[in-house]
């Protein structure tokens, strides 16, 4: 019984667990260095998505926290990753407090919006207040990729959702 029970909230914890697993193994350069131009950022799809489905897993503390530790990793300056992420999941927030219910057509529009805002603030931030160098054509690639695999991982974490048990705080 226990077992079980420490079982589901380890299933039910999954997209978080995989949210900091992608932020400490920047798993997402590894697939710039075979392809110059293939760059996605799947945390900003876990947490958009997450938190339009489930606002109740992803809390913002686990959003900063995550970009902190992607910080850390990237070598950003602190703050940056979860500012970019934070914004993310208002844009989520928004979207889901003002639709009852969402399809992949508007949740993809509305990712659009909340990856063009958090790109852009990331931009801004990296290339006023860092010395590191910001190149805005690999920003626009990354926002490019990862609106392009945002329907693969929606169906993906559907899928996922509809395996979950309904209540996640049991």
């Amino acid at each position: 019984m226990v077992r079980t029970n420490f079982l589901k909230k380890l299933i039910n914890f999954g997209p978080v667990i995989l949210l900091y697993y992608l932020c400490i193994s920047e798993i997402d350069t590894q697939f710039e260095s075979y392809f110059e131009i293939l760059s996605f950022n799947i945390q900003l799809i876990i947490i958009y998505f997450w938190v339009l489905k489930k606002p109740g897993l992803i809390g913002s503390g686990h959003i900063f926290f995550a970009g902190f530790i992607n910080d850390v990793v990237v070598g950003f300056p602190l703050g940056t990753s979860s500012l970019s992420y934070l914004i993310v999941a208002l844009v989520a927030t928004y979207v889901k407090n003002m639709t009852v219910n969402t399809r992949i057509t508007t949740d993809w529009f509305t990712f659009f919006i909340a990856i063009f805002f958090a790109n852009s603030i990331l931009y801004f931030l990296l290339s006023e207040f860092s010395e590191i160098s910001v190149n805005i054509t690999g920003i626009s690639y990354n926002t490019f990729f990862t609106l392009i695999f945002f329907p693969f991982f929606w169906f993906i974490f559907t899928f996922y959702n509809n395996l979950l048990t309904p209540d996640i705080h049991a």
